[in-house]
């Protein structure tokens, strides 16, 4: 396994990434599409065994029980591991009520949620710490400071954010510049050959500012896995099949095209749709890790199979092509002149 710089920083994160969001029975974001424990352990020892050590997790993921289950499994492993895990949302969600203080991103929040974190993780420290959406209701030096006191306390290594606007990225990036505080090693963000916006702003500001990309949904909730069949309902008890909303976005004529090129390609190379996505986001040169979520050993085993995949340069214009979006003002005035 690849281990690739996180950004400009030190840390060393796998190509691969482990998504823990279906690991424990989720009561609510995840209810129905979650994994059993014994195979979600089943699948954690197996990414390990293939040399996938970074795990990703969140306080949120099935209300704290993912990041219990992961404390419960790292045991005697923990030094092995770059662990990563993250804050804003409530830990309960939806499920059950919890005071105003106990999510977003104020000091309080995040310093009480750093420690909560930790107690279910049974560790002493995480290693990359990520805000989990921006929250415009605090100022950004009172998030970053937060953060930064987590940094020299010894209980965070790294820190990164996610689902970040880019206005609020640089505005962040200026502020730990400007008062000497930790910054943003890396950020975390959406992206496939179905979902392509962050290539509007993100993509660039991670490029020139020098952050690492951590891509979740890497195969479009599993659209670009091959399951899925145009005028045919999604199989029962796949995340599409339950996130109805996501469907109609997702089942669109373009993303139908793009499934055929990818599968197009498979074909060519003899391998499985889901390994032809997710190489195609680890031949670009600002993702650090692509961060893929299996239910069953068996899912992992084809997404592991993209780390042996080359992608040829007419393999990748076939995909960047048959994918591209309309990409709107300014984007497409200055296309016509000079990359942006």
């Amino acid at each position: 396994m690849e281990h690739r710089q996180l950004g400009r920083s030190g840390l060393r994160v796998s190509a691969l990434s482990l998504g823990a969001m279906t690991f424990g029975e989720a009561r609510g974001f995840m209810k129905g599409v979650h994994s059993e424990d014994a195979e979600a352990r089943r699948v954690f020892d197996a990414a390990l065994d293939a040399g996938m050590d970074t795990v990703d997790t969140a306080n949120g993921y099935s209300e704290g029980r993912s990041e219990e289950l992961l404390g419960q499994w790292m045991k005697g492993k923990r030094q092995t591991i770059t662990l990563a895990t993250k804050c804003r949302f409530p830990t309960l969600g939806g499920t059950a009520p919890m005071h105003p203080n106990e999510s977003g991103l104020s000091r309080k929040s995040i310093l009480w949620n750093c420690e909560q974190s930790l107690r279910r993780l049974q560790t002493d420290f995480i290693d990359l710490y990520q805000v989990h959406m921006q929250d415009r209701s605090v100022p950004i030096e009172e998030t970053l400071r937060a953060l930064d006191d987590l940094v020299r306390s010894g209980k965070v290594r790294y820190i990164g954010c996610s689902n970040y606007t880019g206005y609020r990225l640089t505005e962040s990036l200026w502020a730990s510049d400007a008062r000497d505080l930790s910054r943003y090693e890396g950020i975390q963000l959406q992206w496939s050959l179905v979902s392509r916006d962050a290539e509007r702003e993100l993509v660039p500001a991670a490029r020139a500012f020098g952050l690492g990309l951590l891509v979740w949904s890497p195969l479009g909730r599993g659209f670009l896995s091959g399951k899925y069949r145009k005028g045919e309902p999604p199989p029962p008890g796949t995340r599409l099949e339950a996130w109805k909303d996501s469907w109609a976005m997702t089942a669109t004529d373009q993303n139908w095209r793009t499934l055929d090129a990818v599968e197009t390609v498979a074909r060519r190379h003899d391998t499985s749709p889901s390994a032809v996505a997710l190489a195609w986001l680890l031949a670009k040169p600002e993702v650090s890790s692509v961060i893929v979520g299996a239910r069953t050993t068996q899912q992992l085993q084809e997404n592991l199979r993209a780390v042996a995949l080359r992608l040829s340069a007419d393999d990748l214009k076939q995909l960047d092509e048959v994918s591209q979006p309309a990409w709107g003002y300014p984007y497409g005035f200055i296309g016509t002149r000079e990359p942006w």
